[in-house]
């Protein structure tokens, strides 16, 4: 987030503390009398402009701190807080903006100035790992709703621009969205994470450049690993603004991370790294992602299971093949592929999970025999002998007669098993065996 963003708000700020100045009883006009608070006291009230009057932001801070705690019921206490709020963000003193900040909201609970600085300022200390995180984001939602319910009422100061407002408004709506979608995030909410994250980034140009909101965003958009089957997966959106997120990067190496990252998701959703390079050119040329944005899916895993069945006839597939569109494939394409194989003595080659002496576990594809996992199961007429029996692990040519199936888990049951050797070199399945995820 880029600084202009609380100097806009505290300019305003410290505009309204100036224009709040309030004038001694004494000699006072009516008009002015009616528009700012009134000292009575003499002194409280030179204590007052002595410090408002200081040039020097050091000087006027001492002599604000001063008037506070000297007069802390003082009808000026608003205004004083919020020059002194204005002062401290002049010096780069942090803590001490918060906490008059903090004391501004006690005094003043509608000042949305200084709600606006407690949720961007909390939520900026929790994403940058203060040991105070958790509450930081605590405090953070609270400031960030606080500011959106008053926002309605946020009157624009005198002086301002209608333009000037809206920016300031804007700016506002941002930050205090963002604080509600990075505590939601944590919380892993993400549906909340994603409206609100999408509000911060949609509600002014600066934040679609804002790093700890584009990212955020990405992950959100990603959902947790492994999915929530309650929660509806936006890949697209996912995948754009961690290509956003990656082109405002705070340095090259979280910048090839997170490139690194937006390719993968990238890759798992469409299929393939074709189309990436334009999508990340997109990214970086357009801050706002443009309408109509959108990626071409990976084929379903039925989609896949109909193109197998139709460009190679059942009878000249590996196992592998047959499995996927028997697993996978609309029942017709499971009908066209079980039609040509069923009753019909198959050689296939596969690894052997477990025998006895009248049938044998098999695992026929490459992914099953990477899992160990079995796939066939082969039963033979008459006992093996017992030197015939293979190993577990051990690699086996043999055929039979494949007489039923279930989809899913995949298991394919074969009868009047035999030893034999294999026709052709063991099956392999093909590059588009384990299909990409879909979603």
């Amino acid at each position: 987030m880029k600084k202009i963003l609380v100097t806009v708000v505290l300019g305003v700020a410290a505009l309204a503390a100036a224009q709040d100045a309030a004038q001694p009883a004494q000699g006072q006009p009516a008009a002015a009398a009616a528009q700012a608070p009134v000292i009575k006291d003499p002194a409280e009230y030179n204590a007052y402009v002595g410090a408002i009057q200081q040039k020097d932001p050091t000087a006027q801070v001492s002599g604000l701190e001063a008037f506070l705690a000297q007069y802390p019921n003082s009808v000026m206490k608003v205004a004083a807080l919020q020059t002194l709020m204005q002062d401290y963000q002049q010096t780069n003193n942090q803590a001490k903006t918060l906490d008059a900040a903090t004391k501004l909201v006690a005094a003043d609970p509608s000042n949305e100035r200084a709600i606006f600085l407690l949720a961007y300022f909390d939520r900026l200390k929790a994403q940058g790992g203060d040991p105070n995180a958790k509450q930081d984001l605590v405090d953070a939602k609270k400031y960030g709703q606080m500011g959106l319910d008053g926002l309605a009422k946020f009157t624009k100061p005198d002086g301002t621009s209608d333009a000037d407002f809206q920016k300031m408004k804007d700016q506002m709506t941002g930050v205090f969205n963002a604080a509600l979608g990075i505590a939601a995030l944590t919380d892993k909410d993400y549906d909340a994470a994603r409206k609100d994250l999408r509000a911060a980034a949609d509600s002014s140009p600066d934040f679609q450049k804002d790093f700890s909101v584009v990212y955020p965003l990405a992950l959100a958009y990603a959902g947790p690993t492994p999915p929530d089957p309650k929660l509806t997966p936006d890949p697209v959106n996912a995948i754009w603004f961690s290509a956003r997120a990656s082109t405002v990067a705070p340095n090259a190496q979280y910048q090839q991370q997170i490139e690194k990252y937006a390719k993968n998701q990238y890759m798992k959703y469409h299929g393939g790294d074709d189309g990436w390079t334009d999508v990340l050119a997109q990214a970086k040329a357009n801050p706002i992602q443009p309408a109509g944005f959108a990626i071409k899916p990976a084929p379903s895993p039925a989609e896949q299971a109909h193109a197998m069945a139709i460009a190679t006839a059942p009878e000249k597939m590996d196992f592998a093949q047959w499995e996927f569109i028997l697993s996978n494939g609309a029942q017709a394409d499971q009908d066209l592929v079980w039609n040509a194989i069923k009753g019909k003595a198959v050689q296939l080659n596969g690894t052997v999970i477990k025998a006895i002496s009248t049938q044998f576990d098999i695992a026929g594809s490459l992914d099953d025999i990477d899992a160990k996992k079995a796939d066939i199961t082969l039963t033979f007429e008459e006992k093996l002998q017992l030197k015939l029996i293979p190993k577990e692990g051990a690699s086996l040519d043999f055929q039979g007669v494949p007489a039923s199936y279930t989809a899913s888990p995949f298991m394919m049951t074969m009868e009047k098993g035999m030893l034999a050797k294999p026709k052709a070199a063991p099956a392999k399945p093909p590059v588009h065996h384990k299909p990409a995820a879909s979603n």
